[in-house]
């Protein structure tokens, strides 16, 4: 049972509960010698509603991509729209403020410093990527789709098209998939060594997990996306060279 288990036994249990305790207000460093009731008690939270959340964690990350490929482009592009939000709004705030509270004691010698300075730089380029990914690609993509349904026509379109826009666009996605090679240096590969207090444990292991996401991510658009993308730009071409004949 959850309940009577000191904070620490949880964790170490399975690494992916602190991020479900960070959400109903509860550091796991703060209270590690504290029961799960305990801590509930104090905090004023129901503990049978925490213990739910902890039962049903069943983390399974951004997959489905053959269901995915048989949705609309549109759909795929909020899907992954959707999935940007997850990463600014919940999994970078989480892990920041985990890295952000570390001791130097906690670690190796320059280890949590390199952390504290990198994370965020990661995180900025990140975030700035995302948002020009939607203002560009994603809204490429959703044009594509209403021309593809005969919603719009666009002379602009079939240039855009002819200069090989989208595939413009997947060379630039690929320099972005080394984003996380700095981290994953600085962290030995995210190996987790047995000297390591809990607290870095768990930076390593949401760090490992943040990657695992965000691989999965690139690969929805690099496999689903683009070839999509690609498909409908054929179609508008053959679809816009008949009018063009016809007239």
């Amino acid at each position: 049972m959850f309940e009577s288990k000191k904070i620490s036994d949880i964790i170490e249990e399975n690494y992916v509960f602190a991020s479900v305790l960070y959400y109903f207000g509860i550091k796991f460093y703060e209270y590690s010698e504290d029961t799960l009731d305990h801590v509930c008690l104090k905090r004023g939270l129901d503990v049978q509603v925490v213990v739910k959340d902890l039962e049903n964690i069943n983390y399974k990350g951004l997959s489905h991509k053959t269901l995915l490929f048989q949705l609309p482009a549109e759909l795929i592009v909020e899907y992954l729209k959707h999935a940007h939000h997850i990463f600014i709004k919940k999994r970078f705030p989480f892990i920041a403020s985990l890295i952000e509270e570390l001791k130097e004691e906690d670690g190796p010698e320059n280890l949590v410093q390199d952390l504290k300075w990198i994370f965020p730089v990661f995180v900025e380029d990140f975030i700035h990527h995302a948002y020009q990914e939607e203002d560009t690609l994603f809204e490429y993509i959703k044009r594509l789709e209403s021309a593809a349904k005969g919603k719009i026509y666009e002379g602009k379109l079939f240039f855009e098209i002819k200069n090989s826009c989208l595939r413009g666009f997947a060379i630039e996605h690929e320099e972005h998939e080394e984003e996380l090679k700095g981290i994953r240096k600085i962290t030995n590969d995210y190996t987790i060594r047995d000297d390591f207090k809990q607290h870095l444990k768990v930076v390593y292991y949401e760090l490992l997990r943040l990657e695992d996401e965000f691989m999965t991510h690139a690969s929805i658009e690099n496999e689903v996306l683009f070839p999509k993308g690609l498909k409908l730009e054929q179609e508008i071409l053959k679809k816009y060279s008949k009018i063009a004949l016809s007239n």
